[in-house]
């Protein structure tokens, strides 16, 4: 067993190690929830990751998204955590697609090639879809909710799709799912926390997030991963 992960390999064991190895996952938006889940994988084990985000780092990402310094201001961020992640562990095959998913450009995603599909993405019609077509392609999927206006991380919960509650977003995605149709289930990452988004009446509203919250959401994210890999069988 490698040094760097003699500790989660105490944990979990060698045969748990291997699969982890082993598994080819794919992670959907790379921001402050999916950034922090990718490198809570690498750091675990995983060695076959493939990111998928269009944004470049700005500055508004400082206060919450790992790729974000001054020093990578402008760059992909898929880019960036590439050459972090290969900071950690070299021997990693890891993926880097500055694209954006989206039901016109999903030919581009050969989901049977993947084990394990996440999604940490924000917008709503490619949430759905990309949540009905990875689960249509026989994929694990993995799912993050709504992580802005949350200020408590203890109050972050992991559930099925269809049991998910107090949280907007979650409902918005059931209504979807409904609607295409699906009936497949998924585990998702939500939180319990009255929204604490403030704005005036007639001023748009900022989707304020912080990275208490968002870490919280990354990490329970790869333990549903990391909990999936050990749980395998053979």
């Amino acid at each position: 067993m490698e040094e760097r992960l003699a500790r989660i390999g105490a944990l979990v064991g060698e045969n748990s190690l291997q699969k982890l190895a082993d598994l080819r996952i794919i992670i959907f938006g790379v921001g402050g929830v999916g950034s922090v889940c990718a490198e809570s994988l690498i750091r675990s084990g995983v060695c076959n990751l493939t990111m998928v985000d269009s944004d470049v780092v700005v500055e508004s990402n400082i206060n919450r998204q790992l790729p974000a310094l001054n020093s990578t201001l402008g760059r992909p961020k898929v880019e960036v955590l590439r050459e972090r992640f290969l900071d950690i562990n070299p021997g990693a095959d890891i993926v880097a697609l500055q694209a954006r998913y989206s039901a016109e450009t999903r030919e581009q995603f050969v989901f049977k090639s993947y084990d394990v599909v996440i999604d940490a993405i924000d917008s709503l019609s490619p949430k759905t879809d990309l949540l009905v077509t990875a689960s249509e392609a026989g994929c694990r999927v993995f799912c993050s909710l709504g992580a802005a206006g949350k200020l408590d991380p203890t109050k972050v919960r992991t559930s099925s799709i269809w049991e998910t509650t107090g949280c907007p977003l979650g409902k918005l995605v059931r209504n979807g799912l409904r609607k295409r149709e699906f009936h497949g289930d998924f585990m998702a990452v939500y939180s319990q926390e009255p929204s604490q988004l403030k704005g005036k009446a007639g001023e748009p509203v900022v989707l304020g997030s912080a990275m208490p919250v968002t870490a919280a959401f990354g990490l329970a994210l790869s333990s549903l991963v990391i909990r999936y890999a050990v749980a395998l069988e053979g």
